[in-house]
């Protein structure tokens, strides 16, 4: 568990833009095989994340998924780590925050993202050595 979180996390990112309709980010979504997406402002900062249960959510509310833009919808202030980050503190991070999302930076730049399933697959990987 000391390996860095840049070898555990998935790369490359896919995000979306702040204005980017509910039915943009479902096809980001449903193309990518991803079950959340980072939320980007235009210069590229990361302002918040998007998860299949935000969108269920959105969808018993019954909205017009072509007129609600991500602002509107996403969770701000995600937690961001640096790549080299050891992947226990990533882990401890989320336990004690209690998320399952985090996006990785280098320099200040979104490099990949790891969420609770990586740390899953990790594990099934560890028990079959």
């Amino acid at each position: 568990m000391n390996k860095p979180i840049s070898s555990l996390m998935s790369s490359p990112v896919w995000s979306v833009g702040m204005d980017d309709t509910v039915e943009v980010i479902e096809s980001v979504m449903t193309r990518q095989h991803i079950s959340w997406v980072p939320v980007a402002e235009p210069g590229g900062a990361t302002v918040g994340v998007i998860t299949q249960s935000d969108l269920l959510q959105f969808h018993l509310r019954k909205q017009d998924p072509t007129s609600v833009p991500a602002w509107m919808i996403c969770s701000y202030k995600p937690i961001s780590v640096d790549a080299a980050t050891s992947v226990g503190e990533v882990a401890r991070l989320m336990l004690e925050r209690r998320i399952h999302h985090v996006v990785v930076t280098q320099a200040g730049a979104m490099v990949g993202v790891v969420s609770a399933l990586d740390f899953v697959r990790l594990l099934a990987r560890d028990d079959r050595t």
